[in-house]
């Protein structure tokens, strides 16, 4: 017989999920209540004697007093500590209270007492510092052993490994939390970079697409309204043409989006000599380039390069001659394919570099690329670099 899914969800809401933050503050009541009760096991003995009668009225009073106040310190240092940290000083007093009401008790109440000694422990491996609670654990033992040479050597010497144990695996528990939380901060961080940077990927490639796709419309349409009145019949050529841009922008858009894109150099050699062409820039572009053992990341990269360069080309420069060249280089850094946008235009406007050639710099150092864009004596110039095996080589 099945539950129905509204008794599972009650079911799962009740139980701690381990390895999980709490994800209310009743969650984390439960987990307090559940860590420190485990250790309340050895309150067994103080409280078997002291229902046992052999102390008194006033000696049974008093111990259930004096176990009060020490429960409730321990519980205050340990349960409080675990939330949001006590003020140091506080720390150390509420430590060393314990440790001599533990003296006190077992002193005055005897053996069964010594178990008192395990929480002291707990709370130094809990609450103080690392350096200082390798200090304190092996102190807070050496104390119960003197005082057992009182109340019950034997006893005492039965304990003195557990209370050595108990205190150290706190320490490591709390190392454990500590960097548990740690990498939980990483996680959450590592997780906003990741979106950080596909909003950086994503914003380089519409600007890419766009820049490039909208320039070709601009200058089809404007050529589209210059001959209207006179060639009605290479208007609605280049109308087709923009139809045509427009649709592959759109499906460039959404492959971008989807992350599956990469453009191919070969396809933007053609498309270099379309857009330049129909600007009326006097185009010099290879048909085709030698992509041997060149990795596809490495192509994309040279390939937006390329779109970048021409689009600048066409929309900034005022160029009337453009020349691409690829070509394969020997340089100190190793072999390298080359990729050369250079015209006789201005460079466009501006001070500095633009959107674009900032994430084509970015793009390039993913793949351990080098970009170089500049004026020189004859106009303009970009020099995209990607590393590239030796036609040839072997593997």
């Amino acid at each position: 017989m099945t539950e129905c899914p509204q008794t599972e969800t009650v079911r799962a809401e009740r139980t701690i999920p381990l390895g999980q933050p709490p994800r209310t503050g009743r969650d984390l009541l439960l987990r307090k209540l559940l860590w420190i009760g485990v250790w309340l096991v050895f309150l067994s003995a103080p409280v078997h004697d002291l229902a046992s009668g052999s102390h008194g009225t006033a000696g049974t009073v008093g111990g259930w007093l004096g176990l009060a106040v020490f429960v409730g310190a321990y519980l205050t240092l340990v349960f409080r500590n675990m939330g949001t940290p006590l003020p140091r000083r506080l720390v150390v007093v509420l430590v060393v209270f314990l440790g001599l009401l533990a003296t006190l008790m077992c002193l005055t109440r005897g053996w069964h007492w010594l178990g008192l000694y395990c929480y002291v422990s707990v709370a130094c491996g809990a609450t103080l510092p690392l350096r200082a609670a390798y200090w304190a654990i092996p102190g807070t033992a050496g104390l119960m052993l003197l005082v057992g040479l009182r109340v019950g050597e034997q006893e005492a010497q039965d304990l003195v490994i557990l209370v050595l144990l108990i205190g150290f695996a706190m320490t490591g528990v709390v190392q454990l939390v500590r960097t548990t939380i740690e990498l939980r901060k990483a996680r959450a961080t590592v997780a906003q970079l990741a979106a950080n940077e596909e909003r950086l990927r994503l914003a380089r490639d519409l600007h890419d697409l766009l820049g490039h796709s909208l320039s070709l419309i601009t200058l089809k349409s404007e050529l589209a309204g210059r001959m209207l009145p006179d060639h009605p019949d290479k208007a609605a050529q280049q109308v087709a043409d923009i139809e045509r841009v427009s649709r592959q922008a759109l499906v460039d858009v959404r492959e971008a989006v989807t992350g599956y894109r990469r453009p191919r150099l070969a396809a933007e050699l053609a498309g270099a000599q379309v857009a330049l062409t129909a600007a009326t820039v006097v185009a010099d572009v290879p048909a085709e380039a030698d992509l041997t053992g060149v990795p596809e990341e490495s192509e994309s990269a040279l390939a937006w390069a390329l779109r970048e360069a021409v689009t600048n080309v066409v929309r900034h420069s005022g160029a009337s001659r453009c020349t691409v060249e690829v070509l394969r280089r020997q340089t100190l850094d190793g072999p390298m394919l080359e990729l050369s946008v250079e015209d006789d235009g201005s460079g466009g406007s501006g001070n500095g570099p633009g959107n674009g050639l900032t994430g084509l710099t970015e793009r390039l150092e993913k793949v351990g690329g080098t970009l170089r864009a500049g004026r020189e004596k004859h106009g303009f110039r970009l020099v995209a670099r990607v590393p590239a095996p030796a036609v040839g080589s072997g593997p």
